[in-house]
């Protein structure tokens, strides 16, 4: 499903602990020249076992005007819509990100914890089911360094790496590619084929700095390893796995344990690649 040509970058609050959210999806929001929409969900039950009813809403209200004037501060000239929606956050948000450019969620605490994560935490399940990419912020600010991206040579791969394009672009940042592979794989070949992927993506006129980088190993723990440099990590939904129910093993390791911002590519139409300059057709998302 293709998402409107003024489609929001939307933002799950669920509460002040979400506020970092609010800043690096604002700041996407502009960069894309995108509205970006803030969105509480509001639980009458809650609200009936407080002491009074009237408390859990003007909460909630407050909540919406703090990150409103925090998207304006970081954004001044961007526009923003908060909105509060009776009922529950995960439904919403995912039924929401069908019509959405690009959803924005907190990680739950998840990024070094060191504690296992509930399947159906969140950020987790958005990840899997989301109709539209997903960035995952952490509450720690990310460090000033590349924006990498994990390539497998897959189709969704590929879509990853265009968006990872344009994320560097935008970031004025370099562009990391990476590509794990096993033992006994001929990297000097693996490292030709990346090279050609990210030339045909990026174009022979784009000024975004870039390196190929192919690695033997665990993908995961490539991946992780690498991000804790990066100012943001970029990976596809399933990769090269198909048969993995809607998220696969790299995006998932990568969204639980990366120190980085994490965006789960997905929600954009595959197709492959034809020709010497072309770049994998996506849904009508600039």
């Amino acid at each position: 499903m293709a998402a409107p040509a003024d489609a929001a970058v939307l933002v799950g609050l669920g509460s002040e602990l979400d506020l970092p959210v609010v800043v690096q999806a604002a700041q996407e929001a502009a960069g894309h020249g995108r509205p970006l929409h803030l969105l509480h969900t509001f639980d009458w039950r809650v609200a009936f076992a407080a002491d009074t009813v009237a408390a859990p809403r003007d909460q909630a209200e407050e909540l919406i005007t703090r990150a409103a004037q925090l998207a304006h501060q970081t954004e001044p000239g961007l526009t923003v819509r908060g909105e509060i929606v009776e009922s529950t956050m995960l439904p919403t948000l995912i039924r929401r990100s069908e019509g959405t450019f690009l959803l924005a969620v907190g990680d739950s605490g998840m990024a070094g914890s060191g504690q296992c994560v509930p399947a159906e935490t969140t950020a987790v399940q958005l990840a899997a089911r989301a109709g539209c990419p997903l960035l995952v912020v952490r509450r720690e600010p990310p460090p000033q360094g590349p924006v990498l991206v994990g390539v497998d040579g897959s189709p969704s791969s590929h879509l990853a790496l265009q968006w990872a394009v344009e994320c560097a672009a935008r970031r004025g940042a370099r562009l990391l590619a990476l590509r794990a592979v096993e033992y006994d794989e001929d990297t000097d070949a693996v490292a030709e084929q990346l090279t050609e992927a990210l030339a045909r993506h990026a174009g022979r006129d784009n000024t975004v700095p870039t390196e190929c980088r192919v690695v033997r190993g665990d993908p995961a723990e490539v991946l992780i390893d690498t991000s804790r440099n990066a100012q943001l990590a970029l990976v596809a939904a399933r990769g090269d796995e198909p048969g993995r129910a809607m998220l696969g093993a790299v995006a998932q390791s990568l969204l639980y344990h990366s120190p980085a911002p994490v965006v789960v590519v997905r929600g954009l139409a595959e197709a492959p690649l034809t020709g010497p300059g072309a770049r994998p057709v996506r849904d009508q998302r600039p």
